[in-house]
């Protein structure tokens, strides 16, 4: 079944107008918080519909909105959405009762904790980070659970929130909304590593792209990357080392470190930026010639290699400008032997 609806996020003082769906059984939104709105009527427009629903579900008259992107909702039980997504900061009128639930004004920032989709959260965060207009497309499994979406046709990332001993939670979370919520998640960090005559081993160092959502322009681990929804540490290491790197590995040449706990709270271009992530570690001793690897543009700038003790070192003074874990680097040399 296909339908046409319109959903709108009123604001006033910071606050938006939340509604509890709370009436109906059948509800798809049951026990959600959601904006007001509703489906269309024959032959209207979005605004059209858009005017009639607040109207009839709080007792506005909208005087200022604004159209903000489609969301395309498939929930998994046939049903499939086409949401006109609407904000607004101008309205008259007297509040009145409605009948679909209970309505109040929520604190923009609160609203993140309330009973909502996962996939609300990330059209809040492009609202809040986006001017222009967007497609904003999100697929369920029939219930709660997201397990694809899209922006402007292109696929997002997400991921398995965990729970402290590293077990998938059963929430899937876009990576945006990851790093704003400092979820648990899952990642993969490889180090590539050879012998030499001095502590033992260099370590190959990647310098993050300038484009990067956090860290840009820092040396960092030789190849690292988060796990999507559903996958495992080892297969996420093996594409990581091609995809950022081009060294095409087998899972039995990754050697096993340990699992890392680390996290860091930041401020980038701008929005703040939570990280906390489980990490398997793994080291990859294979011959690599630095100057003949295929680096990924859009997350690598340049590779180096540099002595292990060496790299400790300025890790600790500072004087290499790093986002590598201290305490992770000294994993990887006890496992090394050199510490």
């Amino acid at each position: 079944m296909t339908s046409l609806s319109t959903l709108c996020y009123m604001e006033r003082d910071g606050k938006y107008l939340m509604l509890h769906r709370t009436v109906k059984e059948n509800d798809v939104n049951k026990d959600k918080w959601i904006g007001v709105g509703g489906h269309f009527e024959a032959d209207e427009s979005p605004e059209e519909c858009l005017l009639r629903e607040v109207r009839e579900e709080t007792g506005y008259t909208l005087t200022s909105y604004r159209f903000r992107g489609i969301v395309t909702f498939v929930s998994g039980n046939g049903v499939t959405e086409y949401m006109s997504l609407f904000t607004a900061d101008g309205f008259e009128g007297e509040p009145i009762p409605c009948d679909e639930g209970d309505l109040a004004w929520v604190d923009i920032e609160d609203v993140w904790s309330l009973n909502i989709w996962e996939g609300d959260k990330i059209f809040f965060r492009l609202m809040d980070e986006r001017e222009q207009f967007f497609s904003l497309k999100l697929v369920y499994d029939g219930h709660d659970r997201l397990i694809s979406a899209s922006l402007d046709g292109r696929p997002m990332e997400l991921f398995d929130v965990r729970n402290p001993d590293g077990s998938p939670s059963g929430i899937v979370r876009e990576r945006g909304i990851v790093h704003r919520e400092g979820s648990l998640h899952a990642t993969a960090h490889i180090w590539v590593v050879r012998e030499n005559d001095k502590s033992g081993y260099d370590v190959l160092l990647q310098k993050r792209s300038a484009c990067k959502d956090s860290n840009p322009g820092y040396y960092d681990i030789s190849a690292a990357g988060h796990l999507p929804a559903g996958d495992d540490y080892l297969p996420s290491a093996v594409r990581e080392l091609a995809e950022e790197l081009g060294i095409t590995a087998v899972e039995e040449e990754l050697q096993y470190v340990g699992i890392h706990h680390g996290g860091f709270e930041d401020v980038f271009y701008g929005k703040p930026f939570k990280d906390d992530e489980l990490s398997a570690v793994y080291v990859y001793s294979r011959p690599v010639q630095a100057d003949k690897l295929q680096l990924q543009e859009s997350e690598v700038e340049e590779v180096i290699w540099i002595d292990y003790e060496e790299c400790r070192k300025r890790i600790a003074d500072g004087t290499l400008k790093s986002c590598i874990y201290a305490d992770e680097f000294e994993m990887v040399g006890k496992y090394l032997g050199v510490l």
